[in-house]
């Protein structure tokens, strides 16, 4: 790890969870950080603290953040500002981070009676992403489907489950938060290392047993939080997480959607079409077959799909209309912040988001055949 050290100078924003702060560092320089504040007081300027600054030095994209690690010279503040949890499950396990929460499994929870018997999915829809940026079109796009067809009952209710494939505070979900203070989602739920979910599991089969059977969701959504790994390599990447997710949702007796990854806007040549990722994760790690919508594009584009997809024998292939780009941008219209993937948006790749607004449509109609 590399250390350094700053002054506060100005605090940028505040949510549930987490702060955003200008440093002055001891170069002089003024630079952003994230703090953390389930563990340690709020900031005010004038603070100093103890930084971690690997990830910028390193270059790796960590979003332009340095991470708080202590708050110096701040005395009993310290102590008022740690949680309290009933819980003894630990997550950041052995690590200076570690904290405990309130597993749904474990005895403390109300809940623990439930998890002493089989319980399943009962053939629950489970949306399957590989991108964090997945999350938003999928909510944006279900609530305009439902606006759009003018229907009198409720609008399908989405737990989202973020595993510990990428960020592990849900709280450095900028998404996360506005569709929670939307009240656009039913519940979030957190798993393996990754905390700060609503509900808190202990792994990927105890967090969808709770989205059906504890919160009642009618749809879960699963994706790892942002800020994927990739090493340009077959099996490198956490996004093969996918795979091993299918396989924990069959078992279950749901139904595993997979929203696959395309793009023709990508310039990397293994992220155009639909992305090896998907492929790979498809073919390698999902030893059960999963339902795989892929849109129905341009006939260039459509061919390359549907050519890329013959390697997918395994897995029921179904073919989604397409909506329009104007369509989706409607969706997005309520929603408060730009939606992009790897710095683009609709416009500039519209296949990757019309293939998630179907793999959605797909999900939904599982849901409800008679949508």
């Amino acid at each position: 790890m590399i250390r350094d050290e700053g002054t506060v100078a100005e605090i940028i924003s505040v949510r549930e969870g987490l702060q955003i702060v200008t440093v002055q560092m001891r170069s002089g320089e003024l630079e952003h950080a994230v703090h953390y504040t389930d563990t340690l007081p709020l900031l005010t300027p004038g603070d100093l603290v103890d930084l971690n600054v690997t990830a910028m030095k390193l270059r790796l994209g960590s979003g332009g953040f340095h991470i708080v690690i202590s708050v110096r010279d701040r005395g009993s503040d310290h102590d008022s500002a740690s949680t309290s949890s009933n819980g003894h499950i630990m997550k950041l396990k052995y690590t200076p981070m570690q904290r405990s929460v309130l597993a749904i499994e474990e005895p403390a929870s109300s809940f623990h009676s439930s998890f002493q018997g089989d319980m399943n999915l009962e053939g629950m829809p489970v949306l399957l992403g590989e991108l964090h940026s997945m999350l938003p079109v999928v909510i944006c796009w279900l609530r305009y489907r439902h606006q759009q067809r003018n229907l009198s009952d409720r609008a399908l209710e989405v737990a989202y489950i973020m595993t510990d494939g990428g960020a592990l505070p849900l709280a450095w979900s900028e998404h996360v938060a506005i569709l929670e203070g939307m009240e656009w989602l039913k519940t979030t739920i957190t798993y393996g290392q990754a905390y700060g979910g609503k509900v808190e599991a202990v792994n990927k089969f105890s967090a969808l047993v709770a989205a059906k059977n504890a919160v009642n969701a009618d749809i879960s959504l699963v994706t790892m939080g942002p800020g994927i790994v990739g090493t340009n390599t077959r099996y490198g990447f956490s996004g093969l997480e996918v795979g091993e997710l299918v396989n924990a949702v069959s078992a279950l007796g749901g139904i595993p959607v997979v929203i696959p990854r395309i793009s023709f806007a990508d310039p990397r040549i293994r992220h155009q079409g639909i992305s090896h990722h998907t492929l790979t994760a498809l073919q390698l790690a999902a030893r059960c077959p999963a339902v795989v919508p892929l849109p129905i594009l341009g006939v260039k584009e459509n061919a390359i799909v549907q050519k890329q997809a013959q390697n997918l024998q395994l897995h029921q292939i179904e073919a989604m209309p397409s909506p329009s780009i104007a369509e989706i941008a409607e969706a997005f219209s309520q929603y408060p912040q730009p939606i992009t993937s790897m710095g683009r948006g609709l416009s500039q790749d519209p296949v990757y988001f019309q293939a998630i607004c179907a793999a959605a449509d797909c999900a939904s109609q599982l849901h409800n055949p008679l949508v």
